[in-house]
């Protein structure tokens, strides 16, 4: 096994994005490939590794970015500075991860038919609205993703796969969210699941999260669980 990592840039308009990717060099020809949307503080380490344990999979991971240049964030208010102006704009979120996936359908090694997505937290709902735009790809995974459906997309059908893994403690995704997003999920045609962990908060399948009172706690077993499930979900969409 030699896993191959770089970055590569890519476009929005006029806006430079600038990902990260793994593959496994010793698999022969083209293989699935899976966007990583990150959370609100930008592409950092934590996608990079997630993007590295794919390819480890047989994967491409393809660490995407939602703000631009690779920005990172330091701190709450420095993330949330980057967030807001992508979340308050679904259709231009919308238009940023699907220049993500125009990318890498043309990577060399990847079968551009056998792609999925996954996020967490922020890009949890990157994924999700993609998944919303009615794209024809194999599926998405949102890891304690925020689940709020946007305004600008009315009766399109839903191709690809979804499972949503939350925590059910999740005080960003509260119970009135959860029941939303089954509803609209039915409504659009999705095949869906949503696996709900208990005594679960806010970000659980990141190690240094432990802010209670944010709501911001890892779980170990949640984590363990979830990246299980999405392991699984892979095999099933990708067969």
């Amino acid at each position: 096994m030699a896993i191959i990592t770089n970055t590569t840039h890519y476009l929005d308009g006029d806006v430079v994005l600038e990902a990260f990717f793994a593959f496994d060099d010793s698999i022969e020809g083209r293989r699935p490939a899976v966007l990583i949307s990150h959370a609100w503080g930008g592409r950092d380490e934590f996608v990079a590794e997630k993007a590295k344990r794919l390819a480890q999979l047989g994967y491409l991971g393809f660490a995407l970015d939602m703000y631009g240049n690779g920005k990172l964030g330091g701190s709450a208010e420095e993330n949330n500075q980057l967030m807001q102006p992508v979340l308050a704009d679904r259709a231009m979120l919308q238009q940023r991860i699907k220049a993500a996936l125009a990318t890498v359908k043309l990577m060399p090694w990847v079968d551009d038919s056998k792609i999925a997505a996954m996020g967490f937290c922020f890009g949890g709902l990157c994924v999700l609205d993609l998944a919303r735009t009615g794209v024809d790809i194999k599926g998405v995974v949102s890891f304690h993703g925020l689940l709020g459906a946007p305004d600008n997309l009315k009766d399109v059908a839903i191709k690809a796969k979804v499972l949503a893994l939350h925590g059910h403690d999740d005080p960003m995704v509260p119970v009135e969210h959860v029941i939303a997003f089954e509803k609209e999920m039915t409504v659009a045609g999705a095949d869906w699941q949503l696996h709900a962990y208990g005594n679960t908060m806010h970000a659980f399948t990141n190690p240094v999260a432990n802010n209670p009172e944010f709501g911001t706690v890892y779980q170990v077993d949640a984590d363990r669980r979830s990246w299980v499930a999405m392991q699984n979900f892979l095999v099933e969409i990708f067969a």
